[in-house]
């Protein structure tokens, strides 16, 4: 349970020791989703499996709003870990854990008491709609528990840890694994069970991280007071824009979706599968992402800019390794990694042609999840939500769109591939020359 300091000491070793456990973290969360589904389509049918398919869609939007906030968390817990401030850390913890409640809270009564109308206006069919608003009900009641081990996880690797919140983790998974047929099938409760073995499981690994926290005292957690307008202040101004950013890009591949629908039933299935396979091989970009978020903001909190290049270098070649062995473990392999999700050749053939084509093009966005957590470690978050605007509004849907009108189904392997190297430009150019440098994110609170 031993926390990093980062400042100092072996820059590649950290970044393998550090990236690691949070790489079989998100190896975790994506088994989670897929175990959940497996034991509700199996025990209960395919429209139940439907249902949570739609009211999934609400849970990862509220999702992508709470791991912006945490990486607002992320950002200025790092560079007050690497200013040993500890008062100003334990005032810092306290100011999140109120703030982060409130809004948990908040979002839960307003997404119990709205849950049918939002799933009316995602269209959801009638024979799935009563399920639906159960499922996403009793997800909105346990909302807090979600808000809760990923905050007290992300606060650990602000501190140095990424060892620690795998545990966390890894609990929740297992005891959901357990109590899915154990309430859906035993206790006869169909989809309301498998909702209700989400709320426990969660709660149970929120409950678990808040002992070891405190029992150990690896967090500098205190009886929760009313926090001060300045961080207060600071809270909203990194957190909304950073929870705004993966927003953004949950509606970009909504719209992405919506081009792809166009082209037919074969063509969603086998992106479907795609996507599947993409969640799985961007875990390694997205474990250096974070990774690089906490150690550079470490060291930017001392001005070790030196070091924060040194980090982005030694991410970049890790990232180029790790994406380019995976391009090439996807491209030989591709039919077979879509065959594991789907079956209809029509689908097969689509699924396996977009992989092959954008194989080569994931180190571009491995590079764009390293700069851009680089620049947020600086609280840059307004910056980092433009850069994520264009990725997603200015390149990625709209090439996507434009290469489909020409090339038919080819295009949409081909708008994304394009969209990703031209956003890394983007992101290179903007970590190079732009002044997220000058960003003095305590200025006004200190």
């Amino acid at each position: 349970m031993r926390q990093q300091d980062f400042t100092s000491g072996s820059i590649w070793k950290q970044l393998l020791v550090f990236s690691t456990p949070i790489l079989l973290t998100n190896l975790l969360q994506v088994s989670y989703q897929f175990i959940d589904s497996l034991w509700v389509g199996n025990l209960i049918g395919a429209d139940a499996l439907g249902s949570v398919a739609v009211s999934s869609t609400v849970i990862f939007t509220v999702l992508s709003f709470i791991i912006g906030v945490n990486n607002a968390t992320l950002t200025i817990l790092s560079q007050l870990k690497g200013k040993s401030d500890s008062q100003q850390l334990k005032r810092y913890v306290n100011a999140f854990t109120v703030v982060l409640a409130s809004m948990s809270i908040l979002l839960g009564v307003v997404g119990f008491i709205f849950a049918e109308s939002i799933l009316l206006l995602l269209g959801t069919p009638e024979s799935m709609i009563v399920d639906a608003v159960s499922y996403l009900q009793i997800n909105f009641i346990g909302i807090l528990f979600l808000f809760g081990y990923n905050f007290i996880g992300t606060v650990f690797r602000a501190m140095g840890n990424s060892k620690t919140p795998l545990r966390f983790v890894t609990v929740a998974v297992i005891l959901n694994a357990v109590l899915d047929p154990l309430f859906i099938h035993i206790f006869d409760w169909g989809i309301e069970g498998a909702a209700y073995a989400t709320v426990v499981a969660q709660g149970l690994a929120f409950l678990y991280g808040l002992f070891v926290s405190i029992h150990y005292k690896l967090i500098p957690f205190s009886v929760p007071k009313i926090p001060n307008k300045a961080e207060v202040a600071l809270i909203l101004k990194q957190g909304l824009p950073a929870g705004l950013q993966m927003m953004v890009i949950s509606a970009g591949m909504a719209a992405i979706m919506s081009v792809v629908t166009s082209l037919g039933d074969n063509a969603v299935a086998g992106f479907g599968a795609a996507q599947r396979l993409d969640s799985i091989l961007m875990l390694p970009a997205h474990a250096l992402g974070t990774a690089v978020n906490s150690m550079a903001g470490q060291n930017i909190a001392v001005g070790k800019w030196k070091r924060v290049n040194q980090i982005s270098f030694y991410a970049i070649l890790l990232n180029l390794a790790a994406m380019l062995c995976a391009a090439v473990f996807i491209f030989l392999f591709a039919d077979k990694g879509i065959r594991m999700f789907i079956s209809e050749d029509g689908a097969v053939a689509f699924g396996t042609e977009y992989v092959k084509i954008i194989a080569f093009f994931y180190p571009f966005l491995g590079l764009n999840f390293i700069w851009n957590g680089i620049v947020r470690a600086s609280g840059a978050m307004v910056q980092v939500l433009v850069l994520n605007f264009i990725s997603f509004w200015i390149l990625r849907y709209p090439l996507t769109y434009l290469f489909v009108r020409f090339f038919g189904e080819k295009g949409v392997g081909m708008g994304m591939a394009i969209s990703f190297m031209i956003g890394s430009v983007f992101a290179f150019v903007y970590y190079k020359y732009g002044k997220w440098r000058r960003k003095e994110l305590f200025e006004k609170s200190s």
